[in-house]
């Protein structure tokens, strides 16, 4: 029979509890959550990049509106709960919404420690825990100033480091000596705090705050020597406490978390608590690792098993850009203990072992974290490393003094070896699921065992894995270099471009390590393709990066002339225009005039130096560039539609008039043809375009991927819509996730078919909150996009590129 299973919190611990009770036990239980935030699961480690703008909200969901409806689970969001009646088993909301339990998980995390100094009470005095943290961190920074933060751990540094991305000065007030004193020795923590003075950022250390300033919102702080440091905001990141406040009120036994045992049963056995709230063996974790692993032994428990958690040992990453830091167990000077050290000052690098009984007790890596994995692997299972000691600082590749091939050393690892510690995902669970699932790509791979899909660091073994486990049947493209200044794929330049927020083709090429100075005619226009698609406010668009066409706005033709297509919206043209068409065939003798299969007028043969011209008077009579020559929206076929055909159902062409308006001018990764029929007599052959809609009693039909050139494929159904407004919200959403997910010179069907069409649907068709995102994405886009790129150069700009060259008296010898 069905239970009901209450959880109270919407974080990650109960997140992935979740995801392992529904494949240990579909149908088990009848779950609602109670989230007293307005909103679905977010990955909580990925906040430091929304903060300093690396990522949005979107790019951190863990589980969206879809996800909770697929598995049946009723999510109440802004649900705070306030109560928990043990003898009538129910749970109630400071809203009145309420459930009653069979079984109950609480999960209510951790509060923020405020320091009770005077001046705490402030506007402008902020926490840093969630989303609504940073969203008002956010409101603040963009009015600029100085933000001041008390705490030199780990958040504290994050917070720091996104609010300087976020154009603020910064200072950092730390109590202690060194920064981070709980993960670093005071070696690496002098490096990094050297790195972030780098970056601009102020650290304060041995340094007390007496009260924040103020009257009405913060000022500044004074400190407990004196000085005084004016602005205006003040970030506590101090530590936290677990919340117990429920578990207390409802009679469970509470020490400094709530007490729970080995499969997270509290001292009542219908209730579990789980994540930062419990208190397991008189320990209360923080970090996500431990979390997610007794997460897992509590699904087990749920689902009828007797799995047991016996605590985790932990380690520690900085989400800095460009920093790499890795920190794990107890490092701490002992009688008996001993130290290796390696020291690169050059490189930037140091690393430290701490050894005790020739067993790794402590682990402390800066600038090269690649092994901080086998380190920590090594020391979770108490490996005795004396075979090695001569060469384990140099790291795994170097045992027994030569170096080995890195795939030998992946495949050295053992099944249980930890690869992913944000998801607790070891060797045998991705290399089973990669052969029991017949996954071939890294997409593949993060979708079912989580690897890799959380801060990215194991993202190169998971791949080592994957090729060591497909051989051959690996998936090249995943892979495949962009061109040979780089050994990175299209989707991860793109994704570190965002990651590091580099927004210059130099920053690319210099941060991601191009092997050439300059980058190729393949790179080049990819690069700026991506600059300008993912930064339109901050990027601008680099001419000298694309191809011949695009540089000079027109199509060349094998005889060194080019041909002009002006833009006719949706195809319908006037007397006036076609007598402006003909005035400027005449004026400039144009050989050719052609009907293009894009229902618009083709003038071929015109001098490069005569473009500008042209397109003065062609823009005279209101015409602007059809962009027959982009990578981006080209035309909109319609056909006459219900306002004259007899059999029209909808008037397609006003629709693809609006389209066409709303749409041109952004650039897309590969050229992009429209056309809307109106009926289904198909007139404007819309199911052979990118995109098509084909008109119906009942509404629009937007098709999409399809191709009509080299390769001949129809196009395939994306869904239905009622009404003109939902078709062009969905047609602008799927152009936008196109624009944000295809490789460069990627047509619309190809990257359809790599992404998945089942995908595309769910994404455009069925989540809403979405679609809304790829649309607000585009509209924003496109009040950089739309500008007239012949009337910018009728008047002037890049003049220099449609003037021929200068003919000097130098003959052909002396050249």
């Amino acid at each position: 029979m069905t239970e009901k299973l209450v959880i109270i919190g919407n974080g990650m611990a109960p997140g992935r509890m979740l995801e392992e009770l529904f494949e240990k036990a579909p149908g088990a239980y009848d779950v609602t959550i109670f989230n007293a935030e307005p909103r679905v699961n977010y990955d909580r480690i990925m906040l430091s990049p929304v903060l300093s703008g690396e990522k949005s909200f979107d790019d951190i969901v863990i589980h969206d509106d879809a996800w909770y409806a697929r598995n049946g689970v009723t999510l109440l969001k802004g649900a705070r709960v306030t109560e928990i009646d043990r003898e009538s088993r129910k749970v109630t909301a400071a809203d009145g919404r309420s459930a009653t339990y069979d079984k109950l998980v609480i999960a209510t995390g951790s509060t923020p420690i405020i320091i009770p100094v005077p001046g705490h009470q402030l506007s402008g005095v902020l926490a840093y825990r969630d989303l609504d943290d940073v969203d008002r961190m956010l409101e603040i920074a963009r009015k600029g100033g100085r933000a001041i933060v008390i705490g030199g751990g780990l958040l504290g540094l994050e917070a720091a480091y996104g609010l300087k991305r976020q154009g603020m000065e910064v200072t950092v007030i730390h109590l202690m000596p060194t920064i981070m004193e709980r993960q670093l020795d005071p070696p690496a923590a002098y490096m990094l705090k050297k790195a972030l003075d780098d970056r601009g950022i102020d650290i304060i250390t041995k340094a007390n705050t007496k009260a924040i300033l103020g009257t009405d919102k913060v000022e500044g702080i004074e400190l407990d020597d004196g000085r005084i440091i004016p602005g205006e905001m003040v970030v506590m990141a101090v530590g936290i406490r677990p919340n117990s406040t429920l578990a207390r009120a409802a009679g469970l036994e509470v020490n400094r978390g709530i007490v729970v045992d080995d499969g997270m049963t509290t001292s009542d056995p219908d209730i579990f608590a789980l994540g930062e709230c419990a208190e397991h063996r008189g320990v209360c974790y923080g970090l996500v690792a431990p979390l997610y692993e007794s997460a897992r032994a509590l699904a087990d428990r749920l689902a009828g098993g007797s799995a047991e958690y016996q605590g985790s040992v932990t380690n520690t990453k900085l989400k800095v850009t460009g920093i790499n830091l890795f920190s794990a167990g107890d490092f701490a000077e002992a009688p008996d203990r001993e130290e290796i050290v390696l020291r690169d000052a050059s490189a930037g690098v140091y690393k430290r072992l701490v050894l005790k009984d020739n067993r790794i007790v402590g682990t402390v890596l800066y600038g090269d974290t690649a092994d901080g994995s086998w380190f920590f692997d090594l020391m979770k299972k108490g490996s005795d490393v004396s075979t090695m000691r001569d060469t384990l600082i140099f790291g795994q590749s170097f045992q027994g003094g030569a170096p080995l091939d890195p795939m030998a050393a992946v495949a050295a690892l053992p099944d249980d070896a930890e690869i992913c510690g944000c998801n607790g995902v070891c060797k045998g669970k991705i290399t089973s699921t990669i052969t029991g699932k017949g996954l071939t790509t890294l997409n593949e791979v993060r979708a079912h065992t989580k690897a890799s899909a959380s801060c990215g660091n194991c993202t190169g073994l998971v791949e080592q894995l994957m090729k060591l486990t497909l051989g051959d049947r690996y998936n090249p493209a995943a892979v495949t270099p962009m061109c040979d200044c780089t050994d990175l794929g299209h989707d991860d330049v793109r994704r570190l471009i965002i990651a590091k927020g580099l927004k210059t083709i130099p920053a690319v090429m210099q941060e991601l390590e191009w092997k050439t100075s300059c980058g190729c005619a393949k790179c080049r226009p990819a690069l700026n393709y991506y600059l300008v698609c993912d930064w339109p406010d901050e990027y601008a668009d680099d001419y000298q990066s694309r191809f011949i066409n695009e540089r000079v706005h027109a199509n060349i033709q094998k005889d060194g002339t080019y041909s002009v297509v002006p833009r006719m919206w949706g195809g319908v043209t006037s007397a006036s225009e076609l007598r402006a068409i003909a005035d400027v065939v005449d004026k400039f003798q144009v050989p050719m005039v052609k009907v293009t299969g894009g229902q618009r007028i083709d003038l071929l043969g015109i001098q490069k130096e005569d473009l500008p011209a042209v397109w003065a008077d062609l823009g005279k009579a209101g015409f602007v560039s059809g962009q027959a020559y982009a990578k981006g929206l080209r035309t909109v076929k319609t056909c006459v539609g219900s306002e004259w055909c007899r059999f029209g159902t909808q008037d397609s062409t006003a629709l693809g008039i609006r389209l066409e308006k709303f749409m041109w001018g952004s650039w897309t990764p590969a050229k992009l043809k429209l056309a809307v029929s109106g009926c289904p007599r198909n007139c404007a052959e819309a199911t052979c375009k990118d995109i098509g809609v084909i008109c119906v009693d009942s509404g629009f039909e937007i098709h999409f991927a399809g191709a009509a050139g080299l390769e001949i494929k129809g196009t395939e159904v994306l869904g239905q819509v009622k009404t003109e407004d939902e078709a062009l919200e969905h047609i602008v959403a799927l152009t936008q996730m196109y624009r944000e997910q295809g490789r460069y010179l990627e047509r619309i069907y190809k990257w359809a078919k790599r992404v998945g069409l089942d995908e595309i649907r769910r994404q455009i068709m069925d989540d809403a909150e979405k679609r809304k995102g790829y649309f607000d994405r585009f509209v924003f886009s496109q009040t950089f996009a739309q500008v007239d790129p012949w009337s910018e150069r009728v008047s002037g700009k890049d003049k220099h590129e449609f003037k021929p060259l200068v003919v000097t008296g130098f003959s052909e010898a002396a050249e």
